[in-house]
């Protein structure tokens, strides 16, 4: 089982940008896919937006436009960056790397990331 290890939460005013990273303890080469997740307190746990090997991007329909995934194989490290943060988007964001086997899905601590003026 990979490791993650999320980074770059923090406190935004609304309307700011912040990009997060996740690094990733192996390669990502043969990695086919990798998510960005959110929970907000009391909500359930949404995908924010998914990468695969090949560079292939999906989001949640409402953020597309706002936050965009990308990642960094040489470094390991897949990342989202984030423009016109807005209060709804105050959540802790996991990285996530998906696997029909159990073992080898992974998630990291997450980052909290809070929207406010």
């Amino acid at each position: 089982q990979v490791q993650l290890v999320e980074s770059g939460g923090g406190l935004v005013q609304p309307g700011g940008s912040l990009t997060l990273s996740c690094v990733v303890s192996g390669s990502i080469l043969n990695i086919y896919a990798m998510d960005w997740y959110r929970q907000a307190p009391g909500k359930q746990r949404e995908k924010v937006a998914s990468i695969t090997d090949r560079g292939d991007t999906t989001y949640t329909g409402s953020l597309k436009g706002r936050f965009t995934i990308s990642r960094d194989n040489a470094r390991n490290t897949m990342y989202l960056q984030m423009t016109s943060l807005q209060p709804e988007d105050t959540a802790v964001y996991y990285c996530h790397v998906p696997s029909p086997i159990k073992s080898l899905e992974a998630w990291g601590q997450g980052t909290q990331v809070t929207v406010s003026s």
